[in-house]
């Protein structure tokens, strides 16, 4: 954090805690669609994290292998160093995994199962079709979120020319994902967005 060490007493803690609970009802299409709101309580409200630390958490947790919920325990680690100790960065994974894990895994375990015994009903097929558009929403939100720092078409055409083209591709063919984010870190790493 810029050299800044931030003071957290255990109800920062709990507070931390009961939002990822809050957090995890309302991830539905998987815990990247709340990043918006993640940005808002640690980055803009309490300034626990820093913009380039909230989207380096995501980042690698969508670039490393396995679930890309781990952005959750990233920022849980950032928000613990950012109080200058390692203890209190397992701490915060611990608190924000557990927060974001528990209550929706409980929830979809039961809905599940229910839904499941009750599959044939018009009102469980109409609520499965309507959740398509609300995940979309979430996740064009949280996009929005992540490339703040570049909303200026005029300064950045190259890099939303990029996005429209990879955007194109993912919904017109079958090209793997990881071929074209290895493409856009090699464009990024050469400079030319």
């Amino acid at each position: 954090m810029s050299g800044t060490l931030i003071s957290l007493q255990w109800s920062d803690w709990a507070q931390l805690f009961v939002h990822y609970l809050a957090l995890s009802l309302l991830s539905v299409g998987g815990a990247i669609t709340t990043a918006p709101d993640m940005h808002r309580y640690l980055v803009d409200e309490h300034h626990w994290l820093t913009d380039p630390q909230f989207n380096a958490s995501i980042a690698i947790a969508q670039a490393a292998p396995g679930p890309n919920v781990l952005f959750v325990a990233l920022m849980g680690w950032h928000v613990g160093i950012n109080t200058g100790s390692l203890w209190m960065g397992l701490v915060g994974v611990l608190l924000t995994m557990v927060g974001i894990m528990l209550p929706s895994t409980t929830l979809t375990y039961l809905a599940a199962q229910w839904g499941h015994r009750n599959r044939s009903l018009r009102a469980v097929r109409a609520f499965k079709q309507g959740l398509a558009p609300i995940v979309i929403a979430l996740l064009i939100s949280t996009g929005w979120i992540l490339t703040s720092a570049h909303n200026n078409p005029a300064r950045d055409w190259r890099l939303w020319l990029l996005t429209l083209a990879a955007a194109l591709l993912i919904w017109r063919t079958r090209m793997p994902l990881l071929w074209m984010l290895g493409v856009g870190a090699l464009l990024g790493w050469f400079g030319l967005v």
